[in-house]
């Protein structure tokens, strides 16, 4: 079985060569504005290729990170980087989005594409999606215990990858939208704030100011285990961090897979000094939650004085050295002939001054092989050197210098050298259709007390209730569907593989009651509703930001698709609609999901069945619930309202408009039912556009 890859973070040109000098099968950086480390150093075009050839000298691969969402006006120009990466010879490109994902995958065939952990691939179904979608690896969610990851990788199609080593989100990666919706931040758009580091307060009674600052993982002395699991790639996360701590932190997970070793107690000290926040984590990975809450304390001295060491270590230095054998043939009245072989089988050659007759001492075989070894200085050590000489014969030591100067100059080139790879025309964009001048209306609920006769008497066209809550109170689901509207069960945002069993068989009896769809907001759910026989729509967790991306969930049968909630107004007007398209514009937007239970936690027991609140310094109160298996989302303290903005919902084109009830009362979803049917004058006391006029960043 191959090694584990180990891939290290560069957000900047000293830590490729950080990573690279200390061990690294392969880094990731990002370039342009399609990365999720916008706010990394990150690198110019002429810094890019410059790091792409030392990487290939020295049999480092480099992934490029273009995982983020991207507009349909910004399409070409991630193409024309993606050209660009892919003709200088990186490896790979992460994505996220699913639009860019079906361009490149036509415009450039040969370039393997990577599914960034932005794409909330928690689940085999997620990973045989990403397979289908023509992806050769798949990053897995952090949130995965060794037990899941496992079973993933068995009967996986494709690579898989996890993250061993750096921060940890509180939210599922690509499914949080707290820093754009409070300070027009987008993670999805690679400038995350990082609010999940702030203080709040909770009211419970465990005094934690930091309810959603998750300690660093680090799985240092679970490398075995990971890769008896059949891992190809494990993952240091850091590219907003110093080069030194790339350097550090990769040459030890470097030693210890090499090595085939555990850690050392120096080791796990010395990553701590490097960066934690108050120890590490493996909750997840241990399938344990509890006591993974951590915030930075300060650096000190000695971590400077260790980054200092650090950088001396790789700085001008060359640890990272490839194999090479050198072979010269010396003959009277010819040119000197010598030929360099590296360990792909790359063979250069090079041609010196014809030698001298020896006046005195005549050069050995051996003397010109012991110069030609040395090569310190340069990305070669050398194996073996074999020379055939004449006798008699005489060369001086500059001209064998000289000799072994081109060979190795010549191996670079040769090394450093791009594979040829297809470049074809970007798709057209999509050919759009007219939607009707009169949006569907959609009530989506979160309660049972929601499922009122006076809402049901409002005659929506579709009821949206989660699949368990639907099927503990179907008798009021049939209220709504008694008078003609449309049931469509709410898939969880995240289902692992040991849950989509009971998911399954819920959806089956739903089935057999008459429900007929579902709403899917994630790749790894598609098959598991199809398999109950439903038909399938897309939630906001697929993040359609483009014309692009509706065209291929058209393409994969969706009836319809939610426009992501980061876009402006007069995106979700321009996209070409191939798929019915739906916008949700009322409601408390959900800013986060997440595995903890921070409301067992503020308790310290079990009481997520009721709602609770989290507060921020400002003030603000966020709605915090229970969702499917002790999961919380997180919702916005204030309630998006669009009622006296029909004009710009008509006008854009819209299939449907969703009204998102989270903790209104039935009464109050009545009257906001009633408002977008112009009646009435109901009105948040505190309202948001969300980000549909003033966009994201």
């Amino acid at each position: 079985m191959d090694m584990l890859e180990l891939l290290s973070p560069a957000g900047s040109p000293e830590a490729v060569i950080a990573a690279a000098q200390n061990g690294a099968d392969a880094a990731y950086m990002g370039l342009g504005n399609f990365n999720a480390r916008r706010g990394a150093k990150n690198f110019s075009d002429e810094e890019f290729e410059r790091a792409v050839r030392y990487c290939r000298i020295r049999d480092c691969k480099v992934y490029v990170t273009m995982n983020t969402l991207v507009g349909d006006r910004e399409m070409e120009e991630a193409v024309r980087l993606a050209r660009r990466v892919s003709e200088l010879g990186a490896s790979a490109i992460l994505v996220q989005d699913l639009g860019l994902l079906s361009v490149l995958r036509r415009a450039l065939p040969d370039i393997p594409l990577h599914a960034s952990t932005q794409m909330s691939i928690h689940n085999l179904a997620g990973v045989e999606a990403a397979a289908e979608m023509g992806l050769t690896r798949a990053v897995l969610a952090r949130e995965l215990s060794l037990e899941q990851i496992k079973f993933i990788t068995k009967h996986s199609p494709i690579e898989t990858e996890i993250f061993v080593h750096g921060a940890l989100c509180f939210c599922h990666s690509g499914q949080c939208y707290m820093s754009s919706l409070i300070g027009r931040r987008s993670g999805n758009r690679g400038m995350c704030a990082q609010p999940c580091r702030m203080e709040y307060t909770m009211g419970g009674r465990l005094e934690d100011s930091h309810p959603l600052s998750l300690k660093d993982n680090c799985l240092v002395d679970r490398l075995r285990e990971i890769e008896d699991a059949g891992v190809a790639c494990v993952k240091i996360e850091g590219r907003m961090k110093r080069p030194e701590y790339t350097g550090i932190v990769t040459c030890i997970y470097s030693k210890v897979i090499k090595e085939h070793r555990a850690p050392t107690p120096d080791e796990i000290e010395t990553l701590e000094d490097a960066f934690s926040r108050g120890g590490f984590t493996q909750g997840y990975f241990n399938g344990d939650k509890k006591d993974m809450h951590g915030v930075r304390g300060e650096p000190d001295r000695n971590t400077e004085r260790m980054f200092a060491d650090a950088r001396k270590g790789y700085i001008d230095s060359e640890l990272r050295r490839v194999p090479i054998r050198f072979y010269a043939v010396v003959n009277n009245g010819e040119a000197v002939k010598a030929a360099a072989i590296d360990d792909r089988g790359n063979k250069v050659v090079a041609f010196g001054a014809e030698p001298q007759r020896a006046i005195r001492q005549a050069i050995s075989a051996e003397a010109l092989n012991d110069q030609l070894r040395k090569t310190g200085g340069t990305p070669y050590y050398c194996v073996d050197a074999q020379s055939r000489i004449q006798n008699g014969l005489y060369l001086p030591v500059s001209t064998i210098n000289e000799l072994r100067r081109k060979l190795v100059t010549a191996m670079n080139e040769k090394r450093a050298m791009p594979p040829q790879r297809a470049s074809l025309p970007m798709p057209e964009m999509p050919k759009g259709r007219t939607a009707a001048s009169d949006p569907v209306t959609i009530y989506q609920v979160l309660s049972a007390e929601q499922l009122s006769d006076e809402l049901a008497g409002l005659h929506p066209d579709y009821i949206y209730v989660p699949v368990q809550l639907m099927d503990e109170n179907f008798d009021k689901v049939t209220l709504f569907t008694e008078r003609g509207t449309g049931a469509v069960a709410v898939l969880p945002r995240v289902i692992t593989d040991d849950q989509t069993e009971a998911i399954l068989k819920t959806l089956r009896r739903l089935h057999d009651r008459g429900v007929s769809e579902a709403l899917v907001g994630n790749v790894g759910h598609i098959r598991l509703a199809r398999k109950a026989g439903m038909k399938i729509r897309a939630d906001f967790g697929m993040n359609v930001f483009n014309s692009y991306s509706l065209e291929m969930l058209s393409r994969m049968s969706f009836l319809s698709a939610t426009a992501s909630f980061e876009m402006r107004m007069a995106q979700i007007r321009d996209m070409a609609k191939t798929v019915d398209t739906e916008l949700i514009v009322y409601g408390r937007l959900p800013l986060m999901v997440s595995d903890q239970c921070i409301i067992s936690r503020s308790a310290g027991a079990c009481s997520c069945q009721k709602p609770a609140q989290l507060s921020d310094r400002m003030g603000s109160v966020f709605p915090v619930v229970r969702e499917f298996d002790h999961r919380n989302v997180i919702y916005n303290s204030r309630k998006l309202f669009m009622a006296d903005k029909t004009e710009d919902l008509y006008g854009a084109g819209l299939w449907g408009i969703r009204l998102m009830f989270t903790t209104e009362g039935a009464r109050e979803c009545v009257q906001v039912a009633k408002r977008y049917k112009g009646e009435g004058d109901y009105q948040p006391n505190e309202l948001t556009r969300g980000l549909y006029y003033r966009g994201v960043d």
